[in-house]
């Protein structure tokens, strides 16, 4: 998929080609990420160091959100040690930390490092209720 996205800012014409974006597959109650994302697999399942980078990770960008136990507060985020966020594919939750979904208050977080985003991945495994 190719969009290409136009604007003025300050009088000059800026185009912005967008390539390989993936769009939300969303059902009425369901968030999921699409089939080719959700089978991308963790690069980082078996660096031991990740699960303690990505928390360091998590306590910056998610905690504000999901709590210190990824519980989630009571601003209706995902508790993220429930069966249904831990029975996803690791390469679903990277999609959705990388995409988010503001409809529903999550943002995008694309803007972190790769490495760092799926760190944050491994870590969630750690989650327990």
């Amino acid at each position: 998929m190719k969009s290409i996205i136009a604007f003025s800012a300050a009088g000059m014409l800026c185009l912005i080609g967008l390539t390989g974006a993936q769009p939300l597959q969303a059902t009425p109650d369901k968030w999921q990420a699409p089939p080719d994302a959700a089978a991308k697999p963790n690069p980082e399942a078996r660096n031991s160091a990740a699960p303690a980078t990505g928390r360091k990770a998590y306590m910056h960008a998610c905690v504000t959100c999901h709590g210190d136990d990824g519980g989630g507060q009571n601003n209706g985020a995902a508790d993220l040690r429930s069966a249904e966020v831990q029975s996803q594919s690791d390469g679903a939750l990277f999609w959705k930390i990388t995409n988010g979904n503001t409809s529903e208050g999550m943002p995008s977080f694309a803007s972190l490092p790769e490495t760092e985003r799926w760190d944050i991945v491994t870590f969630l495994r750690t989650l327990k209720q």
